[in-house]
Formats: C-alpha cells, structure tokens, sequence
C-alpha cells in the first residue's frame, strides 16, 4: 500500500483516545486556495504579501488592503473541503477526543464538519473592528458601505478581516487550547505545514515532549521531519484517507 503505516505505530493509533492535528497551507491549497505567498496575481504582484497583511500596511492605505482581502475571500467562498478534510471529521468518530488546530483562516475544516477546530490565524470570512477588535456581523457589512465599512463600535473604527496579521499575536484563547491539546494528546497529527511559521511549529514538539506519538503527512521533507515516529510523504486529501481505512481496518 502507498501510503502504509508501520504496524507498531498503528497499533499506537488504535488506542489514542486523545489526538492533535495541526494543519497547515498544504491542506488547503489542494481545496484550490493559494498559500499566503502565492496570493499575489495581477495588480497585486508587485506588492510584497507583508505589505498587505500589516496594521501599519492597514492605517496607511486600508481600501488597497481590504479590496486585497475581499480577492481572497472570493476564492475561499468558492472553495470546498476536499477527501482529507472528511478524513479527519470521520476520524473523529473513532477517537474518542480529536482536536484540530489549524494555521488556515478558510473554515473548511468545519465546512467538511470537524466539530473540535482551533482557528489559531483567524477566520478570513469574519471581519472586526480595526479599534476595539470586536466581531462585525455579516448583516452590518451588508447594510453598509465603505471601502472598508466602518466599524459600529467605535467612530475612528473600520472593518477589517479577522486573522491574525505580520506583528500581531496569536489569540490568546486560541493558543492556550493548542498547548493543552498538545500536553494532552497521545498522538500528534502534523498536516500540510513547512512547521517553520512559530508558535503553531511548536505544538508537535510540545505533543512530542509529553509522550505522544508524532505522524507528518506532507509530500515533502521539512523541519519536522526528523522528529517525527511516522512519514507519509503524500497529500493529505489521499493520505489521511489512507489513515482513514488502515484505522478502520479497511486497507
């Protein structure tokens, strides 16, 4: 089988009853998305992806940076969970407690209908005020208008997406689950991701020093490989679908 997991190490995976998957670009560009830095097409390919995703890039020009954003949305509007996002809602069903935490802002890990997902950059779907960094409603952006809308919070407010931009710290809540996760996990899941983009790069080490097994699904080698129990050198879409049936039995 392509993608076969060492008999030990699935025998490690029958008995997980808590598991981390920590899941990067790789994951969602096989949905059609483009990565952060591949982004850059058209009018837009002589900017540098930091000079859009900065509060300084926001204050100095914030129509250039929301019509950037309002380009990506679209994309992730079309865009649909693919054969490895169903693995992991299904893997659910067969590990007691499995937590995803994800460095992408698209939701398609929820779309595919993960229940348990850690969105650790944000959401590019939502929008919050640039001033109090409270959510904005999807009916107010409708009923409003601006380039960007302003926000209904604070008068020197605007709309601006929720994630989390170059010089910005990750939401707190959202890290402080990652870690427990990861302290608390048997088997740590890492998907689609270079693990050089910090803190998210730490969760499997954290996984990995608090005794849990460490899986890496990624076509090509990266700085975690060396670290991990197990390699599946594919895309996640046919990898985790391999996990999936071996899991099952049905391999």
């Amino acid at each position: 089988m392509e993608y076969e997991i060492d008999q030990t190490l699935l025998e490690r995976l029958r008995s997980a009853q808590h598991a981390l998957v920590l899941t990067g670009a790789g994951m969602s560009a096989e949905s059609g998305i483009p990565t952060f830095r591949d982004a850059q097409t058209g009018i837009w390919a002589r900017y540098r992806p930091e000079e859009l995703a900065t509060p300084e890039a926001f204050a100095a020009d914030p129509g250039r940076v929301w019509r950037w954003y309002e380009e990506r949305r679209e994309k992730v509007r079309q865009a649909r969970p693919h054969a490895g996002h169903e693995a992991l809602a299904a893997l659910e069903h067969l590990i007691p407690s499995l937590t995803i935490a994800t460095q992408n802002v698209d939701g398609l890990h929820q779309q595919a209908g993960s229940a348990r997902v850690i969105e650790l950059h944000g959401n590019i779907l939502r929008s919050k005020c640039s001033v109090t960094h409270r959510p904005i409603s999807s009916e107010w952006l409708k009923d409003v208008t601006g380039c960007p809308p302003p926000s209904p919070y604070n008068a020197k407010g605007l709309a601006r997406p929720d994630v989390v931009w170059f010089g910005e710290v990750l939401p707190q809540d959202a890290l402080d689950t990652a870690m427990a996760a990861a302290r608390n996990c048997d088997i740590c899941f890492s998907v689609g991701t270079t693990s050089l983009v910090q803190p998210a790069a730490s969760l499997p080490l954290l996984a990995k020093q608090h005794g849990a097994i460490l899986l890496e699904i990624n076509p090509v080698d990266t700085a975690l490989s060396a670290q991990a129990d197990g390699r599946l050198r594919g895309p996640a879409s046919s990898a985790l679908q391999a996990v999936l049936q071996q899991l099952r039995g049905t391999a």
